[in-house]
C-alpha cells in the first residue's frame, strides 16, 4: 500500500488556528458506513445519533506543560525543549530546537536555574535524552516554567490554554490533546448520561509521535511510536458488560480506538497498564468498536489511515472532499466527524 494513496490537498486557510467560541458549536460530518451516506450538522446535535444502552469511551488524559524555553549553560544561546516521554525517575526523551545546540554533555538552564538538564544521548530519531535537576516536585516546577506544546501547524497564540484540554481531562501525561474530545461540554456529558448512555473513561497519553510524518513509501513498513495506556478494572468491567449486552461501543478519538483495539482479547477486554504501538491501516479487522468520533486529520498521517481502515478509503476521501467544499475547519481545533 503506497503512502501517496492517503494524500490530499487542504487549502491552508482551513487549518483551524483557534477553537470555536463554544466547544459544541463546531460542525459535525456524519458518515453512515452501511448506507455509504454523508450528512452535515453541528456537534450540539451529536446526542441525536446516540441511543440508550450505547457506551461512549473517552480518553481522560491531560496535557502537561511540556514546552520549555531555556538557554545553553555555557553560551546563553536560546533552546526550546519539548518533553515526549519519561524514561526514568529524572530522565525524559525530548525534542530540542535547534538540535545542534544540544550535544551530549551540554547543560540547559530553565527559569534562571530553577530547572537544569544535562544532555545524555541522541536518540535514533534525532531527539535527546535529558537528565533533569531540580528541587521539590517536578510537576510543580514544570507547571511554573512550561507551556502547552501546541501542534506545529497552529501558529496563533492560544488565549485560553484550557481550551486545549478536554473538560474531563484528569490523568496528566500527554504532550498533545485527544482532540476529538475537545468538542464536549459538561452539559453535553450530563445530557448523554441522562439518555441512558454509559460513559467509560480510559487513558492513553498522547506522544508527539502522533505528529511525526510517515517517511516510508510502503505503508506496511512504517514503525509506530509507543504510547502509555491505562484501563481500570471498573472501566474494563463496563466494556465487557457492553459486549455481553451487544451494546454499541463508540470510541471518542483515535486514541480511545487504539486502546480499545489493544486491550480487546479473545475472551473480552483486559484491564491494566502498558505500552501500545498498534498501527491500524486499511486491511485491519476491528475487534472492539462500532462507531468512531474523530477530527479531520493530516494527509499521509497514521490517523487518516486508521479512519480509512474503519470507514473505507473511498468513503473517507469523499467525505474529506465534501468537508473542504463546505469549508469545514481542520485538525486539532477543527470540526468533527462521526462514523457509524
Amino acid at each position: 500500500m503506497e503512502l501517496s494513496e492517503f494524500d490530499y490537498y487542504l487549502p491552508p486557510e482551513l487549518i483551524a488556528q483557534e477553537p470555536v467560541s463554544k466547544r459544541d458549536n463546531s460542525r459535525l460530518l456524519v458518515m453512515n458506513r452501511d448506507a455509504q451516506s454523508i450528512e452535515h450538522t453541528y456537534f450540539s446535535q451529536f446526542t441525536d445519533y446516540l441511543s440508550a444502552g450505547d457506551v461512549l469511551v473517552l480518553n481522560d488524559t491531560k496535557v502537561i506543560p511540556a514546552r520549555l524555553i531555556g538557554v545553553k549553560g555555557d553560551t546563553g544561546g536560546k533552546v526550546e525543549v519539548v518533553l515526549i516521554k519519561r524514561t526514568g525517575n529524572r530522565t525524559w526523551e525530548v525534542l530540542v530546537k535547534p538540535g545542534k545546540r544540544a550535544r551530549p554533555g551540554r547543560e540547559i538552564v530553565f527559569g534562571e536555574g530553577k530547572l537544569t538538564a544535562k544532555v545524555l544521548e541522541v536518540t535514533e530519531e534525532g531527539g535527546r535524552i535529558l537528565s533533569f535537576s531540580y528541587e521539590g516536585v517536578f510537576e510543580e516546577v514544570l507547571s511554573e516554567l512550561g507551556n502547552l506544546p501546541l501542534p506545529p501547524y497552529i501558529k496563533k497564540q492560544l488565549k485560553e490554554p484550557h481550551r486545549y484540554q478536554t473538560v474531563y481531562a484528569k490523568q496528566e501525561g500527554s504532550v498533545a490533546a485527544p482532540t476529538a474530545g475537545l468538542h464536549f461540554t459538561r452539559q453535553m456529558l450530563e445530557k448523554i448520561e441522562s439518555k441512558g448512555i454509559k460513559v467509560v473513561y480510559i487513558t492513553l497519553h498522547v506522544g508527539l509521535g502522533t505528529f511525526r510524518p510517515v517517511k516510508v513509501e510502503r505503508v506496511e513498513e512504517h514503525k509506530m511510536h509507543q504510547e502509555f495506556y491505562s484501563v481500570s478494572p471498573k472501566s474494563c468491567q463496563e466494556l465487557n458488560q457492553a459486549l455481553q449486552a451487544d451494546s454499541r461501543i463508540i470510541a471518542v478519538g483515535t486514541t480511545s480506538c487504539r486502546v480499545l483495539e489493544t486491550i480487546r482479547k479473545e475472551g473480552g477486554f483486559v484491564s491494566g497498564n502498558g505500552w501500545t504501538d498498534i498501527f491500524i491501516y486499511p486491511g485491519y479487522k476491528f475487534k472492539a468498536l462500532d462507531a468512531l468520533l474523530t477530527n479531520f486529520h493530516l494527509p499521509r498521517s497514521t490517523l487518516i489511515m486508521l479512519v480509512c481502515a474503519f470507514a473505507g478509503k473511498d468513503l473517507v476521501f469523499k467525505a474529506y472532499r465534501e468537508a473542504i467544499y463546505e469549508q469545514y475547519r481542520f485538525y486539532s481545533f477543527g470540526d468533527a466527524m462521526l462514523i457509524y
